[in-house]
């Protein structure tokens, strides 16, 4: 039987207490059997009726209201895993860290339900170092004391000191994980005022800038670096993950595999590219990874890098060249040469074409019909 009515569950925290908030729109029948449960009260504040958060309440709601509406519980039992695609992560190497006078460490509440959720390593390692930032500035009181006023001096604090909104706004998200997710408050702090993003435009290189940075390396292993990094538009972290077997000749295609976002994608292999992977892998034979350190496994990041610095320095480039600049110079060129935006979206393994319009402000194609004013 389709029942017409429902209510909503939401946790509420009332004077320090755990609560049941239930949320259903104006309906005699509805009300009637809410002011009939023994204990409830109306929140002014939230604009719905609570009981207090015992398992003896929460069965009593849904034996009140069986046959009579459907319960929503979707905001009320927040088990469900995030990220299901991603792998499994253990966090005993947090765990076990070696206690330091005056520092208090994550509280196992908070690395349990990170485990739980499978955020990935890079959110965790995020999450864990803001929020230990946070409760260590608040190390003399307990974490149920503090108060948005609290938080908000904390905030302010980070802003006056020069941290990026990005960081800022990371570290309300590690806050409201530990009060909303482990502690079950989804309205705790809920009103917190976030940084405005900056919409900064990509910083870009010319084609012959990028030439230039990949004529000046040191040896095979390096020019084959930039020129992936350039020529199939990876991320540092995505060029560093792939192996051997990643590379399709007979395609000519790069498969790029768990990548931001726990998404597979394939991107373009230059012609140009695969004769220097061919000479590379003859000198170098990597055995898994298709870029490895001297002692084997995956290449480190500070040394893709440091190739970058040190290329662009040979090469006279004045600005500051990053691995990720690449990226934004392979879309951009791209573009300039009338790749369609989907197409590109698709190689960079963008969720939305929003994200890859950025482009369009950067690309000279997008001004080369302006007449020019002073001619």
């Amino acid at each position: 039987m389709q029942l017409s009515k429902n209510i909503t569950l939401k946790h509420l925290f009332i004077n320090n207490q755990k609560c049941i908030g239930i949320q259903f729109v104006s309906d005699k029948i509805l009300q009637a059997l809410v002011e009939k449960l023994p204990g409830i009260s109306w929140s002014n504040e939230f604009q719905m009726y609570y009981l207090t958060n015992t398992k003896a309440n929460l069965d009593l709601v849904f034996k009140t209201f069986r046959g009579v509406a459907w319960i929503n519980g979707n905001y009320f039992f927040n088990e469900k895993v995030i990220n299901e695609n991603n792998p499994a992560i253990k966090l005993d190497s947090y765990r076990q860290r070696e206690p330091v006078d005056g520092y208090r460490n994550c509280p196992e509440s908070y690395l349990l339900k990170l485990e739980l959720k499978r955020y990935s390593a890079n959110t965790v390692k995020n999450y864990v170092s803001s929020f230990e930032s946070f409760i260590n500035h608040f190390k003399d009181r307990s974490l149920n004391e503090i108060d948005e006023m609290d938080i908000r001096t904390y905030l302010q604090s980070l802003i006056q000191g020069g941290f990026s909104n990005s960081h800022v706004n990371l570290t309300i998200n590690s806050i409201k994980f530990y009060y909303e997710v482990v502690l079950g408050m989804p309205n705790r702090f809920y009103s917190i005022e976030r940084p405005r993003k900056t919409k900064s435009l990509p910083e870009v290189l010319s084609k012959d800038e990028v030439l230039q940075i990949i004529n000046c390396t040191n040896n095979i292993k390096h020019r084959c670096i930039l020129e992936l990094l350039y020529s199939s538009g990876l991320r540092r972290s995505e060029l560093l993950n792939l192996k051997i077997t990643d590379i399709d000749s007979k395609r000519m295609v790069v498969m790029v595999k768990n990548a931001k976002g726990n998404k597979d994608r394939i991107s373009v292999l230059s012609a140009t590219l695969l004769k220097n992977l061919k000479v590379y892998y003859k000198e170098y034979k990597p055995l898994t990874y298709l870029f490895e350190g001297q002692k084997g496994g995956k290449y480190s990041a500070s040394s893709v890098l440091n190739i970058v610095k040190s290329a662009s320095k040979r090469a006279g480039i004045r600005k500051k060249v990053t691995p990720h600049m690449l990226r934004h110079s392979f879309a951009t060129h791209l573009l300039e040469n009338g790749t369609d935006l989907r197409h590109i979206q698709l190689l960079l393994g963008h969720s939305s074409t929003k994200t890859t319009e950025i482009y369009t402000h950067v690309a000279n194609s997008s001004f080369s019909n302006i007449k020019d004013l002073l001619s």
